[in-house]
């Protein structure tokens, strides 16, 4: 009797007990015993007043100011932070992809930002449109050690923060609301004392309530509106005000009805630049982005890939693309995606994962057999459709199924969009086979030569290239017509009347020569009629033939779909000469029927 072993896993507890009432009948999940109930949701720890949103009827028609923070926020998340070669790279690439603010450091936290912020400022190394900026938080010290790292650049916004929720103001500052309040005033007019001692410096400031969304919406907008009247925000000067979902723990539409209350209600709202700051803790960074654009938000804060504390801040490349996608011009330039992955990973020292939208290695590969046959045929399609339109495919208009992006317009090549291992089908295979070495399978075929594919990868669990997928198929149907039971010694047709064919040859079949000879409508006919002589019953079902490229002396190659004895295969043959690849593609048929003659059968040549 066999023995059959059971995985165990002692730390889990399997969910138990009655279905809930309220559950379906299609549904039998029971409770699990996770302490669900030492958590509260989001409507219990914070007023969400507002009911007549308006935001869900929105739509993005341009793309929001985008902010990259990965010198900052991004760099204090990392185990080992950027040195200042590593950050100067990653500055580089930020104004060449055409970000033009950008927050490079928090200058008061470590020497190594306050050195990278001057070797900005004594460094010619800010374009002229690029704006600096600058984090503190809101204490007088770290404000004068902040104005002092931006002294000679000519345009800086300095970003003052202060944690404005309860459990914040209870648990880590001590303070009520009005003193909090005060402290953000004090530090408020500090820094604005300090900035107009700058001279030649063009400084603007950036106010954040740290923890906005578990904020009592009716305190944001107290010290908001309290901190746009001390700086005297006006159009020609406005302030940002930046609300950040430090900590996601709502659905993203919660986070939009949050931004579209303070747009609605905060004063001087001409005035105020309303900027947004997800992170990530729920996974729905970039929807509380974009919902948070929908609501009113005119510039968002985020990294690139989305790296950042705990899960990360919001992915500027997801977010941008996102955009490209619907037809809106994301205002960076994204066209060398993997350009910009390698200078990312390079400088933080993170893999970006192979599956992560847009930028990884196989975001646009597909295994799955319907995908890739899907794939194929739009691909083809959008081929066609652009030489009727008379323009080229990178300038046509984009539907080809589950590529919602034409891999190109970001700098990648088709060569990933498929890859075969096990879970692929005959259109994929097809689809490659036809891109890099100009087979064009007859649908007929395509299964059979995918059972073979089949076969292989099922066998080693491994992923086949293009150039394992040529070997395969010349080892399938080409090589037999050299190899096999019948070797075609020498051979001649003619035509020997109108639509007359004459086909003889020498044929080695167990080591002995014979030569036979047969009649037909063309020379293959006259083949088939010339084996038939050496007890070789074939009927020739399908052909087809194609040049394999363009130009005189490219290769041809046939397709032949014949019975033999009762068993039906395919061959094919590949030579300049499309006479020459027609027979062998008759003969390797013949040859593969006959190596699967049933044991004992006869051999057929005589």
């Amino acid at each position: 009797m066999a023995s059959s072993e059971t995985t165990t896993f002692p730390t889990l507890r399997t969910p138990s007990g009655e279905v809930p009432a309220h559950a379906p009948a299609w549904n039998p999940q029971r409770p699990s015993a996770m302490p669900h109930h030492r958590y509260r949701p989001a409507h219990s720890r914070v007023a969400l007043p507002l009911t007549d949103r308006t935001w869900p009827s929105r739509r993005i028609e341009q793309a929001p100011l985008w902010v990259p923070v990965d010198l900052r926020d991004g760099n204090q998340a990392l185990a080992e932070p950027m040195d200042i070669a590593r950050k100067r790279r990653m500055f580089d690439l930020l104004c060449t992809m055409g970000f033009k603010e950008i927050e490079v450091g928090y200058p008061s936290a470590s020497q190594a930002d306050f050195d990278f912020v001057r070797h900005l400022a004594t460094s010619g190394a800010v374009p002229e449109d690029v704006t600096i900026s600058v984090f503190t938080a809101a204490r007088d010290d770290l404000i004068d050690r902040t104005v002092e790292s931006v002294a000679g650049l000519p345009r800086v916004l300095v970003h003052l923060y202060t944690a404005t929720a309860p459990t914040w103001r209870d648990v880590v500052l001590g303070r009520s609301r009005a003193e909090l309040h005060g402290l953000i005033r004090e530090a408020g007019t500090h820094l604005m004392r300090r900035a107009e001692e700058q001279s030649g410096s063009d400084i603007r400031f950036e106010f954040s309530p740290e923890v906005f969304n578990l904020t009592e919406p009716d305190y944001v907008l107290e010290v908001c509106d309290s901190m746009t009247e001390l700086w005297d925000a006006c159009p020609d000067r406005p302030v940002v005000l930046n609300l950040p979902a430090t900590v996601e723990i709502a659905t993203p539409n919660v986070y939009a009805d949050q931004i579209e209350y303070m747009d609605r209600h905060l004063a001087r709202r001409d005035s105020v630049i309303l900027s947004v700051h997800p992170h990530n803790d729920r996974g729905t960074g970039v929807a509380c982005a974009e919902l948070a654009v929908l609501a009113g938000a005119q510039r968002v804060e985020g990294c690139l890939f989305g790296n950042g504390e705990r899960t990360g801040n919001v992915d500027l490349v997801a977010l941008a693309l996102n955009l490209y996608t619907q037809g809106v011009n994301p205002m960076v330039d994204f066209s060398d995606i993997d350009a910009v992955r390698e200078v990312v990973e390079h400088c933080t020292r993170l893999p970006v994962p192979p599956r992560h939208p847009y930028g990884g290695d196989l975001v646009h590969t597909a295994f799955s057999g319907t995908h890739q046959d899907a794939i194929s045929k739009g691909m083809a399609h959008h081929a066609e459709r652009a030489a009727e339109l008379g323009v080229p495919a990178s300038e046509a208009p984009w539907e080809v199924p589950y590529l919602p992006i034409d891999p190109g317009d970001i700098g990648r090549t088709y060569e990933e969009v498929i890859r075969i291992n096990s879970q692929s089908g005959k259109g994929g295979v097809a689809h490659l086979l036809h891109t890099h070495h100009g087979l064009d399978l007859p649908k007929g075929m395509r299964p059979d030569f995918s059972r073979a594919v089949q076969r292989v990868t099922d066998a080693d669990g491994q992923e086949l290239t293009h150039k394992d997928l040529w070997e395969l198929f010349r080892s399938t149907y080409l090589a037999p017509a050299e190899d096999g039971p019948v070797t075609l010694v020498s051979w001649h047709t003619a035509e020997t009347a109108p639509g007359e064919h004459r086909f003889t040859c020498t044929l080695r079949t167990d080591g002995e020569e014979h030569q036979y000879g047969g009649t037909g409508n063309g020379p293959l006919s006259a083949f088939a009629a010339a084996l038939g002589t050496a007890g070789i019953a074939l009927d020739i079902l399908h052909y087809t033939e194609h040049a394999t490229a363009t130009g005189p002396g490219s290769p041809a190659v046939a397709y032949a779909e014949c019975r033999v004895n009762g068993t039906t295969c395919w061959g094919a043959g590949w030579d300049t000469s499309v006479l020459v690849a027609s027979v062998q593609a008759v003969l390797a048929a013949a040859n593969r029927a006959l190596r699967t003659r049933p044991a004992g059968e006869s051999g057929g040549a005589r």
